[in-house]
C-alpha cells in the first residue's frame, strides 16, 4: 500500500511513518515544517526507496492536487494539525485556519483526487484526531464512540469541527473515510514543549518543573508506538465510515504522572536533592478539563487491538530515550514559544 501521511514530520505522525515503512508500505511524507516538526524524526528512514518527502502546507490546494497526482496513493491518513492547548488560547487563528481549512482543503482535494481515480473501493481517507472533542468527565465514566462533542478550547473545538468535515463529506458526497480519536500520547520524539518532555527537560536543566493546579487533572497516557500500530490497524482494517476510540488504558493524575518522571530521573542522573523538590504549582490553564478516559471496547473486539506498553514501561523508555538523545532536543529548545508559560488568557 502506498499511504500520504499528512504532518509526518510531527510527534505522532511521524511514529507512523517509521511503524508504517517498517510494516513495507510505501509512504509519502507531506509536511509543511512548522515549529513543531523535525525531519529528524524520520532520519532512519529517510533513505529508504518505500519513502518520500513533500514539503507542502495542506492548506495549499493546487500543491496538494500536485503531490496527489504524482504520487497516486492508495490512502491518505490525516494527521498534520496544530495540537498544542496552549498556543491555541494565545493564538486560535492558526488553529482555525490549519485544523479546520486545512482538513477541508484535503478533503476537497482527496475528493477530486478518488474521484480522477474512477473512486476505488479501496481508497482510504483515515482521519485522526483526539479524546480532548468529547470535553469533560468527571471521576467515573469514560469516552465511547457515541459520546456527545462538547469540545472546551479552541484546540479543540477546531479538531471537532474538522472531525464533522470529515464525515460531512463521507455522508454527502461517499468519501471512503475512517475516524479515530485518541487518549494523550507520549514517547520518543515528543516536542518538549508538551507535559512529559517539560518535566523531564526542566527536571535535567535543574528549573521549576511547572504543574498546573494542583496536579489533579486525569489523563488516558498512550504510547506513541502503540498508536502508531493501532491507526494502521484502523487504516487496514477498520469498517468504513467508523470511528475507533484509542486509548492506552494507563490513566493518572497529572501529579503522580510528574512524581513518576522524577523518580526514574533520580535513578538514572541522582542530583543533591530529589527531582521532585522542583515541581512547582502555577496558575491553572484557562477552561483546563479535569479528566479524560477513552473506552476502547470498539477497537478491541472488532479489531482485535490492545495497548502492548504500560504507563511505567513507556515513562521508562521515554525517559531512557531523552537522556541518550540531546542531539535531538537541545537545538528544540531555541524555537519558538518552548521554555516559555502560554496560554496563560
Amino acid at each position: 500500500m502506498k499511504i500520504l501521511v499528512t504532518g509526518g514530520a510531527g510527534f505522532i505522525g511521524s511514529a507512523v511513518v517509521r511503524q508504517a515503512v517498517a510494516q513495507g508500505h510505501h509512504v509519502v511524507n507531506l509536511d509543511a515544517l512548522t515549529y513543531a516538526a523535525c525531519l529528524a524524526n524520520v532520519a532512519s528512514v529517510a533513505d529508504s526507496p518505500l519513502y518520500a518527502f513533500e514539503e507542502a502546507d495542506i492548506c495549499d490546494r493546487t500543491t496538494v492536487d500536485r503531490i496527489l497526482a504524482r504520487h497516486r496513493p492508495d490512502a491518505i491518513m490525516h494527521l498534520a494539525a496544530e495540537s498544542h492547548v496552549d498556543r491555541s488560547i494565545d493564538g486560535p487563528g492558526t488553529f482555525i485556519q490549519t485544523n479546520i481549512t486545512g482538513t477541508y482543503t484535503l478533503l476537497e482535494a482527496a475528493r477530486s483526487y478518488w474521484d480522477a481515480q474512477g473512486k476505488p473501493d479501496s481508497f482510504r481517507f483515515h482521519h485522526i484526531s483526539t479524546d480532548e472533542v468529547y470535553g469533560s468527565l468527571g471521576a467515573e465514566g469514560q469516552f465511547t464512540e457515541t459520546t456527545p462533542y462538547d469540545p472546551r478550547s479552541p484546540y479543540s473545538a477546531s479538531k471537532a469541527a474538522s472531525d464533522h468535515l470529515v464525515r460531512a463529506w463521507a455522508e454527502t458526497y461517499g468519501l471512503p473515510v475512517v475516524l479515530t480519536n485518541c487518549s494523550n500520547n507520549y514517547g520518543p520524539y515528543h516536542f518538549p514543549e508538551k507535559l512529559i518532555p517539560v518535566v523531564i527537560l526542566n527536571a535535567l536543566h535543574g528549573k521549576p518543573i511547572p504543574v498546573y493546579g494542583k496536579g489533579e487533572n486525569v489523563r488516558d497516557w498512550l504510547y506513541v508506538e502503540d498508536h502508531a500500530d493501532a491507526l494502521l490497524t484502523v487504516l487496514t482494517r477498520g469498517e468504513l465510515g467508523r470511528s475507533y476510540n484509542i486509548g492506552g488504558e494507563n490513566e493518572a493524575r497529572n501529579i503522580d504522572l510528574v512524581t513518576m518522571i522524577c523518580a526514574l530521573l533520580d535513578q538514572h542522573r541522582p542530583d543533591a536533592a530529589p527531582h521532585a523538590d522542583l515541581i512547582t504549582y502555577v496558575t491553572d490553564r484557562p477552561g483546563h478539563d479535569l479528566r479524560y478516559a477513552i473506552d476502547p471496547t470498539r477497537i478491541s473486539t472488532e479489531l482485535g487491538w490492545r495497548p502492548s506498553v504500560t504507563l511505567e514501561e513507556g515513562l521508562a523508555k521515554t525517559v531512557a530515550w531523552y537522556l541518550d538523545n540531546p542531539d535531538w532536543w537541545q537545538p528544540l529548545l531555541d524555537r519558538d514559544g518552548v521554555g516559555a508559560r502560554l496560554g496563560k488568557a
